[in-house]
């Protein structure tokens, strides 16, 4: 994959739908992992209430990250001018979003799918924040 480079930390937004789980998910692990190298952001055209509350759990037994108390479900208008834009899996309908670059992860929503599906979806996910931290690179 090509290296992305920046005169300054990018912004970077996790995007989907409803920005209740996946993008949540991208946006704690983007903080916890990519925070020297990016600004970590995750909004979608919807919102829900609240965080899916499977994410909320999990992400805080496999990390010690508490989403509730650091996120919030959130539009694309209601975050900076985002540099970079990953698409969590715009299996339906994707939001009409542009950004310098963009990535589609391709990623099933693990709503309702149990523990075990959730956790191969933070595996994923983490693995991508990885490889996208690695590939910042900032003047």
């Amino acid at each position: 994959m090509e290296k992305m480079i920046f005169e300054k930390k990018p912004n970077v937004a996790f995007i989907c739908v409803h920005n209740s789980c996946r993008s949540q998910m991208a946006e704690a692990l983007g903080k916890l992992f990519g925070r020297e190298k990016m600004n970590c952001y995750s909004a979608g055209t919807e919102v829900k209430d609240r965080i899916n509350q499977d994410a909320v759990r999990l992400i805080k037994e496999i990390y010690g990250v508490d989403m509730e108390k650091s996120q919030h479900s959130k539009l694309l208008k209601d975050i900076p001018k985002v540099d970079v834009a990953i698409f969590m899996g715009c299996n339906v309908k994707c939001p009409n979003f542009k950004a310098e670059y963009m990535e589609n992860w391709g990623l099933d929503d693990p709503s309702g799918m149990g523990d075990e599906f959730f956790r191969e979806t933070i595996r994923k996910i983490e693995e991508n924040i990885l490889s996208l931290r690695d590939r910042i690179e900032i003047k």
